[in-house]
């Protein structure tokens, strides 16, 4: 038996999507583990340590775990969606609705190009949002996250 091996929990950070709301695991100082999941009406994150339990336990089609990588992405897109405001993230979340609704008129799909370019600026975004809740004192923004999946 592999000794090295956590078989107690989770391994973590695990990152999810609970009803639309992406949201990460993450392990605590003390060796213990907490939940944080987005809010749509700030965009920061908001304690869902009492959906730790559902969340590992649950089959249910509206939870689900993602990637590092696409939970960045998740969380732009829905940060994009639901807040409005100024400065360079809000120009960008609007350079990306854009680049979709173009392809929307034209009646097609997104480029392989487009998609490239939605994806790298949302990392950008990732960054700039996590940044400012961090220098507010949020204490689950991260903005090292979105450096996984770059080209």
């Amino acid at each position: 038996m592999n000794e090295d091996r956590n078989v107690s929990g989770p391994i973590l950070p695990l990152y999810f999507d609970y009803f639309g709301a992406p949201g990460k695991m993450v392990e605590t100082p003390d060796g213990g583990m907490t939940a944080w999941r987005l809010s749509r009406t700030t965009g920061g994150w908001e304690p869902a340590v009492g959906l730790i339990d559902e969340i590992l336990r649950s089959t249910h089609p509206e939870i689900s775990s993602l990637s590092q990588d696409r939970f960045v992405q998740r969380t732009e897109a829905v940060r994009g969606f639901y807040l409005s405001g100024d400065g360079p993230a809000f120009a960008l979340y609007a350079l990306i609705n854009d680049i979709r609704e173009t392809a929307e008129e034209d009646r097609r799909r997104i480029t392989d190009y487009e998609r490239d370019v939605i994806r790298g600026l949302r990392r950008k975004t990732y960054v700039m949002f996590e940044t400012e809740l961090q220098r507010r004192g949020d204490p689950a923004a991260d903005p090292s996250l979105a450096a996984v999946g770059q080209p």
